[in-house]
């Protein structure tokens, strides 16, 4: 039994003996190895926030028609530049008969009232001639009439008006005519000849004819997280990004920070508003997606290193700087903006110094 257990102990002493031989001259014979540095350079570093949202005009205005009807003529489609006060579109009136019913029977009345005010102002007309009444009296008989003459053509024109949508009266706009009443450009025509359309009242919006913007006053409208308002200051520049438009960047002013905040699917997000700016030759189109980026600070020539080569401390960030071939030495520095690539040294680092690149960075000669 002894001699058994003296064997197996031979065994594993061997063993052992022969792996720390194989350990020790693998270790001899591997390559040393050596740390990638990098130097700090000059860059310039933007830290941004991203807002999403979209293009919309300035001003956009939707045009209803001022009675019920018919659309019989349309004389513009989307697209068209339109003039304040252009002809847009012209209503067939279809009319409500108890309306009509009425204002003839207000015609008849009126016109029965001027007629027996004629015969009046007739017969005063013999008696002042006779010297029977005085002026004044005459004069009373004679204003009668004339009120009950504009009466009269007061009836005939609602009459007309309830019947046709329009008057006879020189001056005055036809209300069966649909005006523009703003410059600019047709971004929505949603009737088409023969559409019936409601007007549009103190009880009804009435129904849409046309939709007009100012396509030169272009706004940004986006909504960013709560995180990130409180970075947020107006006239801020941001940097728009449309997806339809590739390869180009637009610029914007921030003019507008709402100051409360919206719920959206379980975050809290603010309203924001930005100005568009663009050149002359530039047209985009309404209602286009786009993302802002909003610039919260900038260095424009920033001593910087990579993000990824910092290391911490109790907090505190330091690198390790080469002092000899391949021997580095702690040093402890101030960092300032990052734009998550790239930080901004403050103090600490030269530009000439060599920083040592993390260990993931290591190669073997």
């Amino acid at each position: 039994m002894k001699k058994v257990l003296l064997g197996v102990f031979i065994l594993i002493f061997l063993g052992l003996s022969g792996w720390l031989g194989y350990y020790f001259y693998n270790k001899a014979n591997t390559d040393p190895v050596v740390y990638k540095t990098e130097a700090p350079f000059e860059t310039e570093i933007v830290k941004k926030t991203v807002a999403t949202g979209a293009i919309v005009p300035r001003k956009e205005v939707e045009i209803k028609s001022q009675v019920s009807g018919i659309v019989e003529e349309l004389y513009v489609e989307a697209g068209e530049l339109v003039k304040k006060g252009q002809l847009l579109a012209k209503i067939r009136i279809v009319p409500n008969m108890v309306s009509v019913n009425n204002a003839e029977t207000q015609l008849q009345t009126a016109r029965l009232n001027f007629e027996e005010a004629g015969r009046e102002l007739k017969r005063y007309e013999q008696l002042y001639a006779d010297r029977v009444i005085p002026e004044q009296e005459f004069r009373k008989y004679k204003a009668d009439f004339n009120l009950k003459r504009e009466a009269l053509s007061a009836a005939e024109s609602n009459l007309q008006l309830v019947r046709e949508g329009s008057s006879r009266k020189r001056g005055q706009q036809q209300s069966n005519q649909v005006y523009s009443t703003i410059d600019g450009m047709l971004l929505d025509v949603p009737v088409k000849v023969g559409t019936s359309i409601i007007e549009r009242n103190n009880f009804n919006e009435g129904t849409t004819i046309a939709s007009v913007a100012d396509m030169r006053s272009l706004i940004f409208e986006g909504k960013i997280d709560e995180s990130e308002v409180g970075k947020l200051k107006e006239n801020m520049d941001l940097l728009l990004t449309i997806g339809a438009i590739e390869g180009r960047v637009f610029n914007a002013k921030l003019e507008f920070i709402a100051p409360k905040g919206v719920d959206e699917e379980g975050s809290i997000k603010f309203p924001i508003r930005a100005r568009v700016l663009l050149d002359e030759k530039d047209f985009i189109r309404a209602g286009y997606s786009a993302n802002a980026d909003i610039v919260l600070d900038k260095r424009d020539k920033a001593l910087a290193i990579k993000e990824s080569m910092l290391k911490f401390e109790k907090e505190q960030p330091y690198v390790e700087v080469e002092t000899a071939p391949q021997r580095f030495e702690k040093r402890k520095i101030k960092t300032g903006i990052s734009d998550g690539i790239n930080i901004e040294v403050v103090s600490g680092l030269q530009k000439n110094e060599k920083v040592k690149v993390p260990e993931a960075g290591t190669v073997q000669i």
